[in-house]
């Protein structure tokens, strides 16, 4: 019996590589699965290019849910638990990702993971190792891939790259990610999507959850005046294929 090697595929440039990869490198000696946990704060593009990138592994990606929230809306999960984002991290991340994760575990062998770990964050995998699973395969950082290198790879291969990054945003997470603390990312979603920033103050208001740093202090969105910032977003830069960020700038994963 072949070993089973899951893919976890965010709808990120970096797991689509990874794949890709898995599917190349394993291909005629396991068995691999590519799965993806959606969710509905994510910007619909992200389907798009789902479809793409299933086209170009030529499997089927799998939806995985947690069956507690099968809307699999980060919305509901802030409203469920009355929180959104602290000290404990983010309820979203566990309940949607995490969780889901688990319960199809309950049902699905798997003898390896495969995440979309880059070169440039292998401090990341040494955590995910260290604190959540042993059988982790680095396929990315094994080869030496950065960010920039999975997107070049895709760009090669005809796949337009998610509309969230072309909007300015650092990644395909969900608009208005309550993990991030960065004024200047709020803004964002304030100039970009100026209804996700509404509907994100009002609950975090009324749940009582102060998402932005700024000036030392966390402070409500609806406090957060239009032309505050703090470190510069991660941006893709195409000539030169890298994200630039400082490593303790603190914004969403």
């Amino acid at each position: 019996m072949k070993e089973i090697i899951a893919v976890w595929f965010s709808c990120g440039a970096a797991s689509a590589v990874a794949a890709k990869m898995t599917i190349e490198k394993y291909g005629q000696t396991h068995d691999i699965r590519v799965l993806n946990n959606p969710v509905a704060e994510e910007d619909s593009d992200n389907a798009r290019f789902l479809r793409d990138v299933e086209k170009w592994l030529g499997v089927e990606i799998e939806s995985v849910v947690n069956p507690m929230f099968p809307n699999a809306s980060a919305v509901e999960v802030w409203e469920h638990q009355r929180y959104m984002s602290g000290i404990a991290g983010a309820p979203c991340t566990k309940a949607l990702k995490k969780l889901a994760r688990k319960h199809w575990e309950l049902s699905n062998r798997s003898d390896h993971i495969v995440l979309g770990f880059t070169a440039d964050e292998s401090h990341r995998a040494d955590n995910f190792i260290k604190n959540e699973r042993q059988n982790l395969l680095p396929v990315l950082i094994d080869a030496g891939y950065t960010k920039g290198d999975c997107f070049r790879i895709l760009l090669e291969a005809g796949i337009q790259l998610p509309r969230i990054y072309h909007l300015g945003y650092p990644n395909a997470n969900c608009i208005g990610c309550v993990k991030a603390t960065s004024p200047t990312y709020w803004n964002l979603v304030r100039r970009v999507h100026p209804d996700v920033f509404a509907h994100r103050a009002e609950q975090s208001r009324r749940l009582g959850a102060r998402l932005v740093r700024y000036g030392g202090e966390r402070i409500y969105l609806d406090e957060l005046l239009p032309d505050a910032v703090g470190r510069p977003i991660k941006d893709l830069d195409f000539e030169c294929g890298i994200f630039c960020k400082p490593a303790e700038e603190d914004e969403a994963a």
